[in-house]
């Protein structure tokens, strides 16, 4: 059961397909998201949150994400911008992105690269 969207967000999951994953009840993934425990997104105009797969490490989040988005928070980077700058590229060639720090444990690379962002 695969539900990607497409467009901006490519990629991301609704909370009910993520649910179906880990098995837990869709609100637990709202409290999760709301509690800084898991990045979400929207569309312009959604209601729906869209939850990017390169967060969990098989059916846990990286460990790392809440002290991401609590950086994020604390600098005033909303949602959509720490999509952003988490899913750019890192350097001119190659397919790594930024998030891929995460998993090589550079978190505080990451961090430091959230908090000089300007807010959006």
């Amino acid at each position: 059961m695969t539900t990607s969207t497409q467009g901006r967000y490519e990629g991301c999951q609704p909370a009910t397909w993520l649910a179906v994953r880990l098995a837990i009840e869709p609100a637990k993934i709202d409290a999760l998201r709301r509690g800084g425990e898991l990045l979400a997104v929207r569309e312009p105009g959604s209601t729906v949150w869209l939850y990017p797969p390169w967060q969990f490490d098989g059916r846990e989040p990286l460990q790392s994400i809440p002290r991401i988005v609590r950086a994020a928070r604390e600098a005033g980077v909303d949602e959509g911008r720490l999509f952003s700058i988490l899913t750019a590229r890192r350097g001119l060639t190659g397919d790594e992105r930024v998030y891929d720090l995460l998993r090589e444990g550079r978190v505080d690379d990451v961090v430091a690269l959230v908090r000089a962002v300007r807010p959006s």
